[in-house]
């Protein structure tokens, strides 16, 4: 008597990223390839939540050998939380074992991550289960230098995207505020202004003391805005991180009990734009100074998530895929995948917990590394050397009618000392 056939189910959860579809493609050939059959789950937890068996497909080698060139995801994705009731994680289990799924791959960022090390407990050995790490905000627990799949394809596009906005905002003497994904931490915002040479790039990580004043960002912006227009030039991109919103004095912005949160917490950070919050008082600032310039918003977000994945994406997530699948037919169990060195490292699941929060830990930007440095001096931002440089000092205040001393009492706050020992001549961008 021959035993039943294993299966393998996989999930997307949480926002699309470059890539998916190269995992899936991945996960299911090897899987096959090993034995098994492959179930493709619809619309990640949602309907397992509801107790529903319906809303599967099986997958072949045939129907998903070229789906690693798209963007997008093959099997839809969404928020759906099955660790916010026990009932839900409860029909997650049920519905997997009705539908003779002993072994999950499981996509998706932090939140995804959490729901499946909760699955995996609950399961008792009963459901092996591995996590694909996927975000193209960069901010899961792996090893420094590496990214999550999805980041490097969201930068390159965003790239392209801020280039013609400088180009923009030169043409016709303007300025733009473009925000980029990011709900916790700056590393997109960062890899694209950094990339770009845009003039300025403000990212939650560079702020200590919290929650942070709206003024302390509008002065940020408009002492850069002087210092470009002392050097001749009326024109400029500040690239910001969305997540700046969660690290705002909310009475700042008139509170945020309007806005609505995900099925997880977080704040939908869509429906609270702050390019247009910065713009309108960064505008006001400026009027107020007696400088007129025109600012546009622009938000660069939803674009990147679907974007074909680039090269680099499409061979890192068919590793990824390959190397999840192989894990799960080699017998493993609760934890996330990684490549470090060149060679696959599972990182177990009790290790991506935060002992605080009891939540997946978050990778923050390290505004201590070289890396970060660099960033910094090729931005035009105020810095203590223009404070204590006589000359500097006294062609910025002029511009706006101020005194040395009262634009020093305005503006120093926003200046902050670069850590470490590089010499540099800021203002290039």
């Amino acid at each position: 008597m021959t035993s039943p056939r294993t299966t393998v189910g996989i999930l997307v959860g949480g926002g699309p990223a470059p890539g998916i579809n190269s995992v899936i493609s991945a996960v299911t050939i090897r899987s096959i390839l090993g034995g098994c059959d492959v179930v493709g789950i619809i619309d990640g937890f949602k309907w397992l939540m509801e107790d529903s068996e319906s809303r599967v497909r099986p997958l072949s080698i045939e129907e998903v050998s070229r789906i690693h060139f798209r963007g997008g995801s093959y099997l839809g994705t969404s928020r759906a939380n099955p660790t916010k009731k026990a009932e839900s994680l409860t029909n997650v289990l049920s519905s997997l074992m009705q539908l003779g799924i002993t072994r999950l791959v499981t996509i998706g960022g932090d939140d995804t991550a959490f729901s499946s090390l909760k699955l995996e407990e609950q399961a008792a050995g009963r459901i092996h289960i591995v996590h694909v790490p996927k975000t193209i905000d960069n901010d899961l627990d792996l090893p420094y230098g590496i990214p999550t799949f999805g980041f490097q394809t969201a930068r390159h596009v965003a790239v392209e995207i801020v280039k013609n906005l400088m180009v923009d905002a030169h043409t016709t003497s303007r300025w733009y505020c473009a925000v980029t994904m990011g709900r916790k931490a700056g590393h997109l915002a960062l890899g694209v202004g950094k990339a770009a040479g845009a003039t300025l790039t403000i990212i939650p990580e560079e702020f200590v003391e919290r929650p942070v004043k709206l003024q302390r960002l509008v002065d940020l912006t408009i002492g850069t805005m002087i210092k470009r227009l002392s050097e001749g030039r009326s024109d400029g991109v500040v690239v910001l991180a969305e997540g700046l919103i969660e690290i705002l004095d909310p009475q700042d912005l008139g509170g945020l009990e309007h806005v609505e949160r995900d099925e997880h917490g977080n704040l939908r950070l869509a429906d609270v734009d702050i390019g247009d919050v910065l713009r309108r008082e960064v505008t006001k600032g400026m009027k107020a100074l007696g400088l007129a310039t025109t600012i546009l918003a622009k938000n660069v977000g939803y674009e990147l998530r679907c974007a074909d994945p680039i090269p680099f994406d499409m061979e890192y997530t068919r590793d990824l895929g390959f190397c999840a699948a192989q894990f799960l037919l080699d017998g493993g169990t609760a934890a996330m995948v990684s490549i470090q060195n060149g060679r696959f490292t599972p990182i177990p699941f009790t290790q991506m917990v935060d002992p605080v929060s009891g939540r997946a830990k978050v990778r923050m930007v390290d505004v201590t590394a070289q890396s970060y440095q660099i960033a910094r001096h090729y931005m035009i931002r105020l810095s203590d050397e223009d404070f204590t440089d006589p000359v500097a000092l006294g062609r910025y205040a002029a511009l706006i009618g101020l005194s040395p001393e009262a634009f020093r009492d305005r503006f120093q706050p926003v200046g902050s000392k670069i850590m470490g020992s590089l010499k540099h001549k800021e203002g290039t961008s």
